[in-house]
């Protein structure tokens, strides 16, 4: 590997708003609609109103079911805060490592995986829900999912606004 691929980057070396705000955005709606999509098939009971909810789970534990729109609103918040801040990851770390956008399509689905894995083995298991039950559905909208509908769409945005 040459060290040119983690050379220091120079201050205009592309342009991080657009490569974030539309990185987290794509990230964010194809993460939330596979949701939608995948656990909906899976669960008469996982309506996208339902999904929702049980974002802020973690943080309020069972009792987001009877908060209503409230519950369902902050999930909607918290769901793309997570999508910008992976964009906002992945973009710094371009900042060092050229390799993530030389190499999108790898390091994309790479990165992808990664979100997974740092949610469901970190974040999750530290939360309110605790250690996470995997079915079918997670396995489709996790390792599946994530590597090329919330990895893809932040490389490839990365990419594109590098220079």
């Amino acid at each position: 590997m040459s060290s040119a691929a983690f050379a220091q980057p120079q201050p205009s070396t592309g342009r991080a708003f657009p490569a974030i705000f539309f990185g987290g955005l794509l990230a964010g709606l194809g993460d939330i609609t596979q949701a939608f999509v995948v656990f909906g098939h899976y669960s008469a009971s996982a309506t996208p109103f339902r999904i929702l909810q049980s974002i802020p789970r973690g943080i309020f534990g069972a009792r987001v079911f009877q908060m209503g729109w409230t519950s369902a609103i902050l999930g909607l918040v918290i769901h793309f805060t997570i999508a910008f801040t992976a964009a906002a990851v992945y973009w710094i770390a371009s900042r060092r490592m050229r390799l993530l956008v030389d190499r999108p399509i790898l390091f994309g689905l790479l990165y992808g995986e990664a979100v997974f894995l740092f949610m469901y083995f970190v974040v999750m298991p530290l939360s309110a829900i605790g250690f996470p039950k995997f079915g079918i559905a997670t396995y489709i909208t996790g390792p599946l999912g994530h590597t090329v509908l919330v990895g893809l769409p932040i490389s490839l945005m990365t990419r594109r606004f590098s220079r």
